[in-house]
Parts: structure tokens; sequence; C-alpha cells
């Protein structure tokens, strides 16, 4: 009797953490196809234009996105090719300011966090990516290295849509 009591509560025990997970919305890769504030992912084969987007840092230290302006219209696809030109690890986020600046605030205290959104691409030295979207809000926003020191090395720029 006590074995079987023993057994049943090392079996319930076992359960328990199962019941009290639950699930994570709002996480980073959840939904590729959820709408943010700058708007959504898209196909490729949806874009109207390519624009070529560069990382790289000076000898002086800056750190810089070229071109260091971006514009769109409502409702755009466009189709980003970044390319880290730089020697050290960077990315390119597309995201509110004020969402830009929480999650660079949430990266200074886990700096090797993993990404895996729609809106943002990390690459090392000599590495090319590319970012499908439509720009489906007007408005002012942001796209900005978010890795600890990248953004106050001057590594945003602003992003408008019309």
């Amino acid at each position: 009797m006590r074995r079987t009591m023993i057994l049943s509560a090392a079996m319930l025990s076992l359960t328990v953490p199962v019941f009290a997970a639950g699930k994570h919305e709002g996480g980073h890769g959840d939904d590729d196809k959820t709408e943010m504030a700058i708007g959504m992912p898209a196909d490729a084969d949806k874009a109207s234009r390519t624009v070529e987007v560069s990382m790289l840092e000076t000898d002086d230290g800056e750190m810089l996105f070229e071109p260091q302006k971006l514009t769109f219209s409502e409702g755009e696809t466009v189709r980003f090719v970044i390319t880290n030109n730089g020697e050290q690890e960077h990315e390119f986020v597309l995201d509110t300011a004020e969402a830009n600046q929480e999650h660079k605030e949430l990266m200074a205290r886990f700096p090797e966090m993993e990404h895996d959104d729609p809106n943002a691409v990390r690459l090392q030295s000599g590495e090319e990516d590319e970012i499908v979207w439509t720009f489906a809000n007007e408005g002012e926003f942001e796209f900005a290295c978010l890795i600890p020191g990248h953004y106050e090395a001057g590594m945003h720029g602003p992003l408008v849509v019309n």
C-alpha cells in the first residue's frame, strides 16, 4: 500500500508542471504573419522594391547603418537585403522606437538572447540575410541594432511610413 501511495505521489508530481506551465503567448517567433504596429512579414514575390542595408563600424568606434534613414509608403512591400560589412556581430530590427527601447533593455540584461523574430536578423561579420516586410501603418518607426552598446554607438535610424 505504501509503495502504491509513493508511486502515485511521484506520478502526480510529474504532471503538475505540465498544468502549471501553460502557453507563452506573444513571444519571439510565435506567428510569422502577426501584424505589428510597423506592419507584417510578407512574401518575397510581393515586394515592389529591394533596399540594401549595410551594417558596419568606423575606425573611431561609431557603428552605422547605410542608409541612415528609410522612407516607405503605407501598404508598400519591401525586400531588405541586409549585409554585415563590419567586423563585429550586428542586428537589424524594425519596430517602434518604444518597442526597440524595451527590447534593448532586455538585451542588456540577457546579451546572449537568441531571436526568431520576423522583423529582425542578427548577422556575423560578412553574413547576409533578408527580411521581406509590408508597411501596413503610417507613422514614424525605427530600425536599430540592439546588441548592448551598439545603439549607443549610433546604430539606429528613423523609418518613416507615409
